[in-house]
């Protein structure tokens, strides 16, 4: 054992550590319901131990150990399933790379826990909210924000999706030639959706969950090695760097938040938006063009830009226009937005708005108000610009979004005064 830790320190541990052994106990024993409840008792029993006995050599090793035999336990427990006890518990090696290639010496349990997530008995958007759970560590809430639902509802989508696996009777197993392409499409969502929650949690006290992002981006980096020739996975990780490198400069000294045209560009990080722009360089060859494409295009026109009055808008108004041909995502249409208003006035992106007022998706979401808050500060209708950015801080959970957004009508407040 190493010497005592403090809990908030064997808390981070283990935040880290959870997805990895649930990867191990998923791919040495194919079930991935009774899996997710032994580690969870051994996260648990960790958490008792580790603060006042100190962190094993092997964390990783100790948490594995505990959590299989907690799934011993359980087999042996329920006499149906005697005879498959020694299946289960025997392990067999499975590779991420595609069904024609050699598995990797080192694959990492979490990658393949995002492909065995994205099980065939699920539909996609199931299979991304369970993999969010098992492999983002994103709480139901979180992720319910994240696909624009009621929570009640995504809880009801995750406890159908584990009872889809038990019942298809379909074991967890690397996807074979037919299912690969379409788990790769869930895979990439699944780490999209992980980074902008790093990036911008969709609530508590701080904007950043720098372990969630910096995760995404290391298990995107590792995807890329593995498939060299895939443009959207190249794109996306070109993405998640040209967005993180401004990170230093989106809070202020108090964790304020502060937005894109009033950043710091000294600050961003220069070697990070090198390689993003290089990789998106390299993403963009012939053929269909994807939404991670675009997406990474778009964040290196606005990396490229040395102050936010050179922005090349136009450019970036084509590349939403083609965005939106791609996707029918509202984020996407509310940027869209933003950036007809950048390029032909507010009063050409407020119209726009007003046709996502019947989306279902964005009914209650605080970006809607807020982006028109926006625009109708830019046309000088300071009093409802104020009544607008007042709502869209009633309905987010973040605090230093809804700090930022009462702070922008206590501004245009006293310019009215």
């Amino acid at each position: 054992m190493t010497n005592e830790l403090p809990s908030a320190r064997a808390e981070d541990l283990l935040r880290e550590l959870a997805p990895r052994v649930l990867g191990s106990i998923v791919r040495r024993f194919r079930n991935f319901d009774a899996a997710e409840d032994a580690v969870q008792e051994a996260l648990a029993a960790a958490a008792d131990q580790w603060p006042r006995d100190g962190i094993p050599q092997n964390p990783h090793g100790w948490l594995t150990q505990v959590a299989a035999r907690r799934m011993v336990d359980h087999f042996r427990s329920e006499t149906s399933r005697r005879n498959r006890e020694a299946a289960v518990a025997a392990e067999t090696p499975l590779a991420l790379a595609p069904p024609d290639e050699a598995p990797e010496p080192d694959e990492d349990d979490t990658l393949l826990l995002l492909f065995l997530c994205c099980h065939p008995a699920l539909s996609p958007a199931s299979a991304i909210a369970l993999t969010l759970r098992a492999v983002g560590g994103l709480d139901t809430a979180e992720i319910a924000r994240a696909f624009l639902v009621p929570v009640a509802t995504m809880a009801q989508r995750i406890g159908r999706a584990k009872q889809s696996i038990a019942a298809s009777g379909v074991p967890f197993r690397r996807p074979d030639a037919a299912e690969f392409p379409q788990r790769l499409a869930s895979v990439l969502h699944v780490l999209y959706l992980m980074f902008n929650e790093g990036y911008t949690a969709s609530g508590g006290a701080e904007l950043h969950r720098v372990e969630l992002s910096a995760e995404a981006i290391r298990l995107t980096r590792m995807l890329d090695r593995r498939l060299p020739g895939d443009r959207e996975v190249t794109a996306l990780l070109a993405l998640m760097l040209l967005t993180d490198a401004r990170r230093a400069a989106r809070t202020g000294p108090a964790g304020e938040l502060i937005p894109l045209d009033l950043q710091d560009r000294a600050l961003w990080n220069r070697a990070a938006i090198r390689e993003g722009i290089a990789l998106a360089t390299a993403a963009l060859g012939r053929g269909p063009i994807g939404e991670y494409q675009l997406l990474a295009a778009i964040a290196a026109v606005h990396d490229e830009a040395p102050r936010a009055e050179d922005t090349d808008w136009p450019e970036i108004l084509a590349l939403y226009e083609a965005l939106r041909r791609t996707t029918g995502n509202p984020l996407v249409a509310l940027n869209h937005a933003v950036a007809v208003a950048m390029v032909r006035g507010p009063e050409a992106g407020l119209e726009l708005l007003a046709a996502l007022d019947g989306d279902e998706r964005l009914r209650g979401h605080h970006r809607l108000d807020a982006v028109r808050a926006h625009l109708l500060e830019r046309r000088g209708d300071r009093v409802a610009a104020i009544a607008l950015y007042r709502a869209a801080a009633t309905k987010t959970t973040s605090l230093p979004e809804r700090d930022f957004l009462l702070s922008r009508a206590a501004r245009l407040g006293e310019r009215s005064q």
